[in-house]
């Protein structure tokens, strides 16, 4: 009983914290296509959370096809299955 409500919490957390960074993937890709300022800190932030995740990416797949960077949403059906 108490092993599955922990496991349950654990699984709830998890499904949250998928979740928020889908939502940081949904704002960073909507952000480039404005060009906005690279100083501003919310930009700052949102690359450094994106941008390692990218890379690993990026490194094993070809994700720019004709100048479009397909990253976000390869990362994108990846965090929902």
């Amino acid at each position: 009983m108490v092993f599955s409500t922990l496991l349950s919490a654990v699984a709830n957390i998890f499904h949250m914290i998928i979740t928020l960074y889908i939502w940081i993937v949904i704002i960073s890709a909507l952000i480039t296509w404005i060009r906005p300022d690279p100083y501003n800190p919310i930009v700052q932030m949102l690359y450094r959370l994106t941008e390692p995740v990218y890379a690993k990416m990026r490194r094993y797949v070809p994700t720019v096809i004709s100048g479009i960077d397909l990253a976000p949403i390869i990362l994108l059906v990846a965090l929902n299955f």
